[in-house]
């Protein structure tokens, strides 16, 4: 399926992941969240985490979860982000988000996200989405404010000590449950 871009883009592809997509997956997570790579997008974690953010095993996990999809988002053929999205009862999980940090800053995050908003609500009838964001990622957090989300003040623990979640470098570090209300509305949009 196509979507509008940001003014001065090529058409983006949004298409469901496949197996053969995992490494080139994992390859577009981890230097969007980890590593010297990542400091050249605004997204990284790099400060907070090192190690992997994710694995092939996990990214097959998401792709084949029954109640759920992994959107692979590609511009001219090349994979350049992705998402996933998860149906929880009333609401959907939005999740793995990833945008290839060059392309970062110009738009993009917030044509992906409305899609996925808009993927969710026609998949699946929810009218909430639901994600969790590390909280002391005040930045992130203020963009997805920006965008319709509101903090829930529901913490959970980071999984200090599985290293599959990445090698923490802060004991304070915990998830904030963020909705938002995605019902279909007229004239309801996110700010920029």
């Amino acid at each position: 399926m196509d979507t509008a871009t940001p003014p001065g883009s090529a058409r983006l592809t949004f298409r469901d992941a496949t197996d053969a997509d995992a490494p080139a997956l994992v390859a577009l997570i981890e230097s969007a969240y980890r590593g010297d790579s990542s400091r050249t997008g605004w997204t990284t974690e790099a400060d907070l985490l090192e190690g992997q953010r994710t694995d092939e095993e996990g990214v097959r996990a998401v792709i084949n979860a029954p109640a759920g999809r992994l959107l692979a988002v590609e511009r001219e053929g090349e994979l350049i982000a992705c998402c996933q999205l998860e149906h929880r009862g009333d609401a959907a999980y939005f999740g793995m988000f990833a945008v290839r940090p060059g392309a970062q800053g110009g738009g993009l995050g917030k044509v992906i996200i409305a899609e996925a908003e808009r993927t969710a609500r026609e998949s699946w009838g929810v009218a909430e989405m639901h994600m969790t964001v590390i909280s002391a990622r005040e930045d992130l957090i203020a963009w997805y404010e920006r965008r319709g989300y509101r903090r829930t003040g529901q913490f959970t623990p980071f999984p200090y000590g599985d290293e599959r979640f990445g090698i923490p470098q802060r004991d304070d570090l915990a998830f904030e449950l963020l909705v938002k209300n995605i019902e279909d509305r007229q004239g309801v949009s996110g700010g920029s």
